[in-house]
């Protein structure tokens, strides 16, 4: 049953996304489950969540763009896979289309998942995008063009890469299950075999880092850049991994972080996207909502709203935390900041 968000200016309907909505009083949803007092160090105990726009197909990959002359600082961007754009929401502007398409620019039709999935932002503020129906992670120039940085491994084109994560060097290392494909893994224009998470250089080089996660999906670094992690989305094992990163920068062998299978007071069930906060947290799309772990792999607590949460990101300045659930675009003020603000 999907929740039913009462103020109508909050309801969008695609592509007339402009409509005006209320910015100054928004409704709040769910819930938070504390499983260990560590929890109210991160997130106070009065704290809501805040519906900020709804009537999206399947919202994802929200990222802060910072905006020095903006009254508030910046604007979130997110992803709608099935309607292959990608929105910008503004404080007191609402929902806009800030770009379609997103992730497909083909003639024929792509399935249920044409659009982009995960964002991120490199060193220079620039949108890089993982790209379902282009099966890219692609640049956005600051002219507006788009510059593929990587469509294939081999020679092999990806499945659909689906998230990322930008080390401080400048590499960036993405997942790529078959989610984006029409038919998935049976899909006739699969190329390679497995799911796996890569390694993309400055200069354009691709490594497969690791082949053995059957659906690898969110990916994040710890703040020191020493650690990345990668949650699999696969209900069979719903393990998220930590990799050190090795002096010549490519991944060493997987530990297991954080096993829900493991965990009674959550649902058995795979992960999605996560964010690391500055402190090491790890704040994981999983059963129910955002998992609450800490640098241990403890989990503390669990942010939910009602609905399946996909991704998460910060910003602000660092310590609000946005959330992409279902159909909804979400906020929540924490007691900490993400890594790197």
């Amino acid at each position: 049953m999907r929740l039913i968000v009462a103020i109508a200016t909050l309801v969008l309907s695609l592509p007339s996304l402009a409509a005006a909505q209320n910015t100054t009083n928004f409704p709040s949803i769910g819930k938070i489950d504390r499983f260990d007092s560590d929890l109210d160090k991160l997130v106070d105990k009065d704290a809501r969540i805040e519906v900020l726009c709804g009537g999206f197909d399947w919202a994802e990959g929200p990222v802060w763009v910072p905006v020095k002359d903006s009254k508030f600082g910046g604007h979130i961007l997110f992803s709608d896979i099935p309607r292959n754009v990608v929105v910008k929401w503004q404080e007191g502007d609402g929902a806009s289309i800030f770009m379609k398409p997103s992730g497909y620019t083909g003639v024929a039709d792509y399935g249920r998942e044409p659009g982009c999935n995960g964002l991120a932002l490199d060193a220079k503020g620039r949108l890089v995008s993982c790209e379902h129906g282009d099966r890219r992670i692609s640049l956005l120039t600051k002219g507006g063009g788009k510059v593929t940085l990587a469509d294939r491994w081999n020679g092999k084109r990806f499945n659909s890469p689906n998230d990322l994560a930008i080390r401080s060097n400048g590499d960036i290392f993405f997942t790529d299950p078959i989610y984006g494909l029409p038919q998935r893994q049976d899909d006739p224009m699969r190329e390679i075999d497995f799911c796996g998470v890569y390694r993309l250089q400055q200069d354009g080089t691709v490594t497969v880092q690791c082949k053995e996660i059957s659906r690898p999906n969110g990916i994040a670094f710890s703040p020191d850049h020493k650690t990345l992690y990668v949650a699999n989305s696969d209900g069979g094992d719903p393990v998220w991994r930590a990799f050190s990163v090795q002096a010549d920068g490519n991944l060493g062998a997987p530990r297991a972080f954080f096993d829900a299978s493991k965990e009674e007071r959550i649902p058995r069930g795979g992960g999605d996207g996560m964010k690391v906060d500055m402190h090491g947290n790890v704040f994981a799309t999983g059963p129910g909502g955002v998992l609450v772990l800490n640098s241990k792999g403890k989990l503390l607590g669990r942010i939910t709203t009602g609905e399946r949460i996909a991704n998460v990101g910060w910003g602000n300045d660092g310590s609000v935390l946005y959330l992409t659930s279902d159909m909804y675009l979400c906020r929540i003020q924490t007691k900490t900041k993400g890594a790197g603000f």
